[in-house]
């Protein structure tokens, strides 16, 4: 298994570690900074790492032409689930509206979906600039967020969600805009 492969089921296995950690009752009562008890800074850490591993798994596979079907497969897959998983918690801590995660979730179905139907037509979608932003600044926001907006104001997480939101929403519009000959092939 090649080394951004690793990376990326690291990423995978980081998810139910960041949800245990939650449930541990002894580390919610120890305080640490940012007004953060010990297993929410230790979620933020690891959500951090595991974003970290977003970037050196895919720039390592194309510097070193180690690109493969496993990892084009379960990358996305692993970014989804980071990304999800930090939105559901935030939302439980009320700093995610519901409607902000239902959109983060309605584009990454839309797009996954766009995908198979290019998979099928033998095509691969690479991402877009926008869905790199769109990546870029929903793992900004949401550190800034894990992290208490690291004893700033809360506009400045609620800003930097809002522009991931919006990123969101164009990379999807996007996706679906230059693929619409697939999408509508066969009405």
């Amino acid at each position: 298994m090649t080394l951004p492969n690793k990376l990326t089921l690291s990423r995978m296995v980081a998810i139910p570690v960041m949800v245990i950690i939650l449930v541990i009752e002894p580390l919610k009562e120890i305080k640490t900074i940012f007004d953060l008890n010990l297993a929410q800074l230790i979620f933020a850490i690891i959500f951090v790492l595991a974003s970290f591993t977003d970037f050196l798994d895919g720039y390592l596979a194309r510097k070193h032409n180690l690109v493969t079907t496993f990892g084009k497969f379960t990358d996305p897959i692993a970014d989804k689930l980071l990304v999800l998983t930090a939105f559901l918690y935030l939302q439980t801590e009320m700093k995610v509206l519901w409607w902000m995660t239902l959109i983060v979730v309605a584009r990454e179905f839309i797009v996954t979906g766009i995908r198979l139907l290019a998979v099928e037509r033998g095509q691969v979608i690479a991402a877009s600039k926008f869905g790199k932003l769109k990546m870029a600044t929903t793992v900004i926001a949401l550190t800034v967020l894990l992290f208490n907006n690291f004893g700033l104001d809360q506009l400045v997480g609620d800003i930097l969600l809002w522009i991931a939101i919006i990123f969101t929403v164009l990379s999807g519009v996007e996706y679906f805009y230059k693929n619409r000959a697939i999408i509508f092939e066969s009405i």
